[in-house]
């Protein structure tokens, strides 16, 4: 079933229209490109590279392909890329013949009804599609000319979770050819330091596994792939490929003992939070099971399977109850059950007799030094509906009151996936679906993993009223080993920050009470937080608080210019508010610089007289000319004289302009 947004582009090469639409996804992926037509020819992907970098749990992807149609006549291509389901693409764009053709967000519904006018009208189209548990299949179909090139970049981006004591980045790998140029690159940076980086393939062979690089220092991790055509041969002799499978890359930071890491960047600031060796909480745990008719067949099988593995790895210490449920209630006890061998063996014995059939019980709840939770395996189909499914999620969740936990866990590609997603989030918990493959045991059996190991339960986040503001959701249910916590907020002065104290209550064997004052821990470099200011197709004003402002002008060029191109102008305001230190390709110049030019003479261009620059002890040749300040009138410009300088500044910038130069916004110097 598809759900969320829809991402879908369209291409015409003669009038080109191109619509995008953001959807949550999730882990990553490498493309298959294939041929279209039944030309002879061939189409050749010269080149993948997977470029992702990761800060501070975000991944940046960036996905670039390159291929070549070979053949006399033109072909039609299609692009193919799996995504994680739990990212969200921010750029896609062709390059065909040079000349590039890029996305633009839509709504689901407008998206939906520009694929479906795109594809009627003859143009090519894409759309974001269900492929699988983890992952969502994007494709696009493009005609390219005879021995013409089309590159595809695809960005998306993801924040990453944290699972069984590890963040992990999925890439999957399936070209279906022979690449000429293969690489995977991954750069991670955790400013808490990074305890460990494994990386691997399902398809890695003891030949290939050399190949797979990785560099680790105290914050800084570095990950490559990049096996070349010879050694992707699966035999000397072979046109098939190796490549065909997935690529793990995983890792985990290191953790103190106290309330975690604070990280501050432009006034905003991120909690992380998994204080580490915390002992695990007993729980009392009711297992919710639907035996109606429509649970017949595997689900039933499947779910029975299930309980009985996760039965037998309850704690000692754990309670547990067992209700069955159609049209009336069924109990296995009157009673919660300490979950000893004896109990759990007989548990698996009343499972086993559980059958598809055509009140209300209520438990003593302890509810000191304890967690509670349910956990309901239905396909969420009632057989009959006395009430509206709404008013039933309003029921549960009145009668639960914020006591207890509910888990769902939803059996078949045909659940009711939204109404138990809206029945578990109001009542703290999380649906998941379970596939009806041979392996449903193992996808229930892994969930409960997840949740079977309390630390922490009613966890709060106390921040000072008058430091923060638009904070997240600051109280949960529940810390589960493995996991993490993630809080984050505005700050409302950093000059404040000095006592920036930060109060963590939480229940675990004892009540649990820690503060900590964030001092000038200590904390992580910070930049001054920023406003943003934008005007649609026009500019863009960045304010830095209290300082300096910054306006970026989208200047549009007639179409066919032979040679200009659209571009962003940059514009410093208040730029006597830097200091003294202030420096870069614009900042060294803010200050004022000492210089005298010569009488003007004659230059090449007759309306445009050269003189000598007397600057830094050079002698430079300068053109005199106009140039256009946008600071005060941003649409017109006032029309300025300057002097334009030569061979990229030499001589009067500091050091020379490729000093300047960074490979990527995500580089550094």
């Amino acid at each position: 079933m598809q759900h969320g947004l829809f991402l879908s582009v369209s291409f015409n090469t003669r009038n080109l229209f191109t619509s995008k639409s953001c959807r949550h996804l999730k882990k990553s992926s490498i493309v298959s490109l294939q041929k279209r037509s039944v030309s002879s020819g061939e189409i050749e992907v010269q080149r993948i590279k997977v470029d992702c970098k990761v800060t501070s749990r975000f991944a940046h992807t960036v996905m670039t392909t390159k291929a070549l149609n070979k053949a006399n006549v033109s072909q039609e291509v299609s692009f193919e890329v799996e995504l994680p389901k739990t990212s969200f693409i921010t750029n896609f764009s062709m390059s065909i013949d040079g000349k590039t053709y890029t996305g633009v967000v839509k709504e689901k519904e407008q998206a939906k009804q520009q694929y479906q006018k795109a594809v009627s009208s003859g143009q090519t189209a894409g759309l974001v599609k269900a492929s699988g548990r983890k992952m969502e299949k994007f494709s696009v179909t493009v005609n390219v000319a005879a021995d013409s090139s089309v590159i595809f970049i695809l960005t998306h981006e993801e924040l990453l979770q944290r699972h069984f004591g590890k963040y992990e980045l999925m890439i999957r790998v399936k070209p279906k050819q022979l690449i000429q140029h293969f690489e995977i690159v991954a750069d991670i940076y955790e400013p808490q330091g990074i305890a460990f980086v494994d990386a691997y393939g399902t398809f890695i062979t003891n030949e290939l596994l050399p190949l797979v690089e990785k560099t680790v220092t105290d914050k800084k991790a570095h990950v490559s792939f990049s096996p070349t055509l010879d050694q992707q041969r699966k035999c000397t002799e072979c046109d098939g490929t190796l490549i065909d499978g997935d690529f793990f890359i995983k890792y985990d930071v290191n953790r103190a003992h106290d309330i975690g890491d604070i990280q501050i960047v432009n006034g905003y600031f991120v909690h992380f939070f998994a204080p580490a060796n915390l002992p695990r909480v007993p729980k009392m745990v009711v297992f919710v099971i639907d035996n109606s008719y429509s649970m017949v067949g595997n689900k039933m099988a499947q779910t029975k399977e299930a309980l009985v593995t996760i039965l037998g790895e309850l704690p000692e210490e754990d309670y547990f109850a067992i209700i069955v449920f159609s049209t009336t209630f069924v109990v296995w006890r009157p009673h919660l059950s300490k979950a000893t061998p004896e109990n759990v063996k007989a548990a698996q014995e009343y499972v086993k007799t559980i059958e598809v059939i055509a009140g209300k019980y209520e438990y003593e709840i302890y509810k000191e030094n304890i967690v509670l939770m349910i956990i309901l395996l239905t396909d969420g189909e009632p057989n009959t509906y006395p009430r509206t499914l709404p008013e039933i999620q309003e029921n549960i969740r009145h009668t639960i009151d914020g006591n207890i936990t509910l888990f769902s866990l939803a059996f078949g590609n045909d659940a009711n996936y939204g109404f138990l997603d809206t029945l578990s989030k109001q009542n703290n918990g999380l649906v998941r679906r379970i596939y009806e493959d041979s392996d449903a045991p193992l996808q229930l059996k892994g969930f409960y993993e997840e949740v079977s190991s309390p630390l922490l339960s009613d966890v709060q986040f106390h921040y000072p009223d008058n430091t923060v503001n638009s904070l997240t959701r600051s109280h949960f249910k529940q810390l589960f080993n493995g996991s993490e916590i993630m809080v984050a907020g505005r700050l409302n002065d950093l000059n404040e920050i000095d006592n920036f104290a930060i109060e963590v209550f939480a229940q675990g064997h004892v009540l649990t009470h820690c503060e900590h004052v964030l001092t000038r821990f200590k904390r992580c470099p910070s930049f001054s937080s920023m406003d943003l200011q934008v005007i649609k197709d026009r500019s863009l004003t960045v304010t830095l608080r209290n300082s300096v402002k910054f306006l970026i002008i989208l200047h549009k060029v007639w179409q066919k210019h032979p040679y200009h191109q659209d571009y962003l102008g940059f514009y410093t305001l208040d730029s006597h508010l830097f200091s003294s230190n202030v420096h870069g390709l614009l900042g060294q110049f803010y200050h004022g610089l000492e210089f005298e030019v010569s009488e003007p003479f004659p230059g090449k261009d007759p309306n445009k007289p050269d003189a000598i620059m007397f600057v830094k002890e050079h002698e430079l040749v300068v053109t005199r000319g106009w140039q256009k300040d946008f600071r005060q009138d941003v649409k017109n410009g006032e029309k300025v004289p300057c002097w334009f300088i030569h061979n990229n500044g030499t001589g009067l910038l500091d050091g020379v302009h490729t000093d300047y130069i960074v490979s990527g916004l995500f580089k550094t110097i």
